[in-house]
């Protein structure tokens, strides 16, 4: 096997006394592991770090072996991203939620667009609703998406206010207010592609995709919920 890609640096650590096992998130090939060779030594401190942007090159004599890579650094972003602990904190939770979710050597489609706007836009002032686009999509990918197209109760598709936690399905205004207390805010400015977006609607979401995610992932394939991402719209938005 052998290819040439571009990606973000999702994990990253030693092997041995001089070398590390690289993961990233790439354009072609998704999830990309394999061996860089020399890569822990102070020359390179400054390269191997969690969200930079490389080249690499990646091969193995045999399919199943781990890839050996040779990278060039394109873009360092980390640097963006170190001023700052909220955003260290949420460039945590997407790497635990990348290197955890996502599977190796295969496409992650449309996902990829928003891991990157994430990363590239950390600077201006929507990286945190960058960020919530990326967990939206991310339950899509995984085939846990929820249907907001239409109400579950009446099949009606105006004044969708609520999601089902049971069903993951939209809920009008009308049939669940009743139960307003146990279902999820409708996260109106995805359906609709925004970014100016107020604090309570990113608080609103982020307690949805924690709740999907950990119910229809993580509690199914007995993993553990990535600790950095509890609670982390009210920690950060708290603050706001």
């Amino acid at each position: 096997m052998q290819f040439t890609d571009e990606g973000y640096i999702i994990n990253c650590r030693k092997h041995g006394e001089r070398s590390l096992i690289l993961t990233l998130l790439t354009k072609d090939h998704g999830k990309v592991c394999g061996y860089v060779k020399s890569g822990n030594t102070k020359k390179n401190l400054s390269v191997f770090q969690l969200g930079n942007y490389l080249r690499i090159d990646a091969w193995s004599r045999v399919d199943d072996n781990m890839l050996n890579l040779k990278s060039e650094l394109i873009t360092p972003y980390a640097v963006n991203f170190i001023a700052s602990a909220d955003k260290l904190r949420v460039l945590s939770c997407f790497c635990a939620l990348c290197n955890t979710c996502l599977p190796e050597l295969q496409s992650i489609e449309n996902l990829y667009g928003y891991a990157s706007n994430f990363i590239k836009a950390i600077s201006e002032d929507e990286w945190l609703t960058n960020y919530s686009y990326f967990e939206f999509y991310l339950l899509e990918f995984l085939g846990v998406g929820l249907d907001l197209s239409k109400c579950v109760a009446t099949g009606k598709r105006e004044n969708l206010t609520y999601v089902s936690p049971k069903s993951g399905c939209a809920v009008s205004l009308e049939a669940g207010q009743p139960y307003a207390d146990k279902l999820f805010t409708y996260p109106h400015f995805v359906i609709e592609k925004r970014q100016q977006v107020t604090p309570q609607e990113l608080l609103d979401l982020f307690k949805l995709t924690e709740f999907f995610l950990n119910k229809n992932f993580f509690a199914i394939h007995n993993l553990k919920f990535p600790i950095c991402r509890v609670s982390l719209g009210a920690d950060l938005l708290a603050k706001s």
